[in-house]
């Protein structure tokens, strides 16, 4: 977003004396020692650490504030606001007066000279103290992934990925995928390795750079959008061949789909469609004639808007009142609906187009569930973020009644349990942060970049998702089937 805020509270000279020895990615809080997300004060250039470690930036910018409440405010504290810091590893730049990341700059570009000042520290750093360096993390790496958990000690065994300029968006979705073609691999395999601090995911993202040209650049991302491509490049990349037959001889067009058939995109069946793909069937009938119109839709997620009566209800304990749940995202999805003007459907047997209603079915669910809230839409020129807080379960999801076919399916088959979630900061998409939450052998792990902590289900369950996935519970063994 544009901040106004920069000309008032940017005042460190770009070369400033007063920033810590060492590389800023390793700088300490000044409060409390941590040297994870570090994040430099614009105004005075004191260090702090961010709001996923111990959040002395922001306490550091409250602190500044209250002698301009409490007394009249003079020429000098209206200048000196210490609202504007610069995260030390991602270098972005972040208004705690805005509540947003900041994409401007001041009149002499004094944020881009801090920029650049910081990423020639770090650099410097790194070529004169390579060898120390690497001696260091053999030597603390594993002292650094040991977390109390039940009063004994135990290996974090978790790696962040480095942000290399905005592709946060990136990270949350491979964070979240690690929980289930080579590149793809080597990055997943070294998420849950814990053998480094961090890993640097380059090779695939200009891999990604290389056959996906929407995301050419550093500028920030959607991370579902970034999903549904990196999900059908794998399935397209995964088509190549089948034990050497003619691709031409097994494809089969997705509209003669039945319930017996496998999911299948661009008339083949992959890894991918086999973990995520599900069958929509897509009802419309004619309000004229009745005439009934059916169609098979394959899926690799499900987009779910947030019925409009939850859209100003910002957070979980806001205000009284029904609180919006997944399950109402996933009704007004399956509901009955009538099309309107822009959306009149051709009836064959009226040989005109009439009004009519849809309504959509489940007809195959996937192994993994993938729901994507509808969190930015367009209103007028701009692409609005709703900011609502939806309840989701973290366990048992049920999907029985959203099925075409309910009798047919077994008392585990429809329920699901959570084990990723993806969650976008800031109010829009071409800015902000994302996240990840994702589980791994019965803990839960939350990754911010290059920065992962131990997190428990509690503080999973209060997150503003974006994006949610689910695991088909399986069956217990020797258990009996209806």
């Amino acid at each position: 977003m544009e901040c106004p805020h920069l000309g008032s509270s940017v005042c460190i000279a770009p070369d400033s004396a007063k920033f810590p020895q060492g590389s800023p990615s390793s700088w300490c809080c000044s409060v409390c020692r941590s040297n994870k997300s570090p994040w430099v004060c614009l105004t005075c250039s004191s260090v702090h650490c961010g709001r996923y470690v111990n959040g002395h930036a922001k306490k550091h910018y409250e602190d500044a504030q209250i002698p301009m409440t409490n007394h009249k405010k003079t020429e000098k504290q209206e200048k000196v606001q210490h609202t504007v810091c610069m995260d030390c590893s991602s270098y972005s730049t972040y208004c705690y007066r805005c509540d947003d990341f900041v994409v401007n700059d001041t009149k002499l570009g004094l944020v881009q000279k801090v920029r650049e000042h910081l990423q020639n520290l770090e650099n410097s750093a790194f070529t004169s103290d390579r060898h120390r360096k690497r001696k260091l993390l053999e030597s603390s790496s594993l002292n650094s992934k040991l977390l109390k958990v039940n009063g004994s000690t135990t290996a974090l065994c978790a790696t962040g990925l480095r942000n290399l300029g905005n592709t946060c968006f990136m990270n949350a979705i491979l964070q979240s995928l690690s929980s289930l073609v080579e590149e793809f691999r080597k990055t997943l395999c070294a998420l849950w390795q814990g053998s480094q601090t961090a890993f640097s995911p380059e090779s695939l993202f200009y891999v990604v750079w290389k056959i996906m040209p929407n995301f050419r650049g550093y500028q920030q991302q959607d991370a579902h959008e970034f999903m549904r491509y990196l999900l059908d490049h794998l399935h397209l990349e995964l088509q190549g061949g089948f034990n050497g037959v003619s691709r031409s001889v097994i494809l089969q067009e997705s509209s003669n789909l039945s319930a017996s058939n496998k999911c299948c995109i661009n008339g083949a069946s992959t890894v991918v469609t086999a973990i995520f793909g599900g069958i929509l069937q897509n009802e419309v009938n004619c309000l004229i004639c009745g005439t009934e119109s059916r169609k098979f839709d394959p899926f690799l997620d499900l987009s779910l808007d947030i019925p409009s009566q939850f859209r100003n209800k910002r957070t979980k304990n806001q205000e009284s009142g029904p609180m919006c749940t997944l399950r109402d995202c996933l009704r007004s999805f399956t509901d009955l609906e009538e099309l309107d003007e822009t959306e009149l459907y051709m009836c064959h047997k009226c040989k005109k187009k009439q009004k009519s209603t849809k309504k959509f079915w489940i007809q195959k669910l996937p192994k993994v569930l993938c729901l994507h809230l509808k969190r930015f839409h367009w209103t007028a020129y701009l692409r609005n973020k709703v900011d609502t807080y939806v309840e989701f379960p973290l366990r048992g999801l049920d999907m029985k009644c959203y099925l075409l076919e309910p009798e047919n399916s077994g008392p585990e088959s429809c329920l699901y349990d959570l084990v990723a979630v993806v969650v976008h900061h800031g109010s829009g998409v071409g800015s902000g942060h994302y996240t990840a939450y994702a589980a791994h052998e019965g803990r839960w792990f939350h990754f911010n970049d290059s920065t992962v902590t131990l997190t428990d289900e509690e503080t999973v369950g209060k997150a503003k998702a974006y994006i949610l996935f689910y695991v088909e519970r399986q069956a217990k063994p020797g258990a009996e089937k209806l």
